[in-house]
């Protein structure tokens, strides 16, 4: 698809660039919080009016002053227009580009910074039936994208009984294997409508989060209800932003 929003968060001089549109299909997606689509996989919330033109979103990142452009989803190297958005910002604005979440499927890309990967699981066949794609070109991505000189990050959803404790361990002995000081952030699964899996219980995530931590430096976690996580702005002001496309 493409982006349909531009916000901006004044006090961290950071823009970020909304798209709609995933590769993957995955029906347990947190972004069917807010658009109770019912756990119906390729659906997460519903499709804009209308989408910005590249003019448009040049305009707006020029109207701030900004140090850091950031691209969401959805998945936003779904974008046609990404990689002129990304030349655009680097040699003309003069920021640095990073995907604040992507899936992984399209990495490394010129002009890009670095990526939050969220890597989906460990176990082929889990990450099959999650997803609708196999794993090892979203792996083989991301240590391509490691070696090309990006700022990498990780991160995951401990769903208990689906993505367990074991492939999550799984994944940050791998991630170590390419470099031990990559942030890897743990988040608690938040319940989507229509699914039956559990959010993991404080007990669970503790020590998920020890068990990994016997493999990398840097191992975060994140345990938000549904409530938290459809009002972030109370949690982070990182989240207070303004529309300005």
């Amino acid at each position: 698809m493409s982006f349909h929003s531009i916000t901006y968060n004044e006090k961290y001089r950071f823009a970020t660039l909304h798209n709609y549109g995933c590769t993957f299909r995955c029906a347990i997606c947190s972004y069917k919080l807010r658009s109770g689509a019912n756990g119906t996989p390729g659906l997460s919330y519903p499709k804009p009016k209308r989408f910005l033109t590249v003019p448009e979103m040049k305009k707006a990142l020029q109207s701030v002053s900004v140090d850091t452009v950031y691209f969401m989803g959805g998945e936003p190297t779904c974008s046609k227009e990404l990689p002129e958005m990304l030349e655009f910002i680097k040699n003309e604005i003069g920021a640095a580009t990073f995907l604040g979440h992507t899936n992984g499927s399209q990495l490394p890309i010129p002009n890009l910074d670095g990526a939050n990967v969220g890597i989906k699981a460990w176990d082929e066949q889990v990450h099959l039936d999650y997803t609708g794609r196999p794993k090892e070109l979203i792996y083989q991505n991301f240590e391509a994208a490691v070696c090309s000189g990006m700022r990498m990050k990780a991160n995951i959803v401990y769903i208990p009984g689906y993505v367990d404790t074991d492939q999550i361990e799984s994944l940050a002995e791998w991630i170590a294997s390419i470099d031990v000081n990559i942030p890897f952030h743990i988040m608690g699964y938040i319940p989507v409508p229509g699914q039956t899996y559990s959010r993991p219980t404080d007990e669970q995530m503790t020590a998920v989060v020890k068990a990994c931590r016997k493999h990398l430096k840097n191992v975060a976690k994140s345990h938000l209800t549904s409530e938290e996580a459809l009002d972030l702005t109370a949690r982070d002001d990182r989240f207070a932003v303004r529309m300005i496309a």
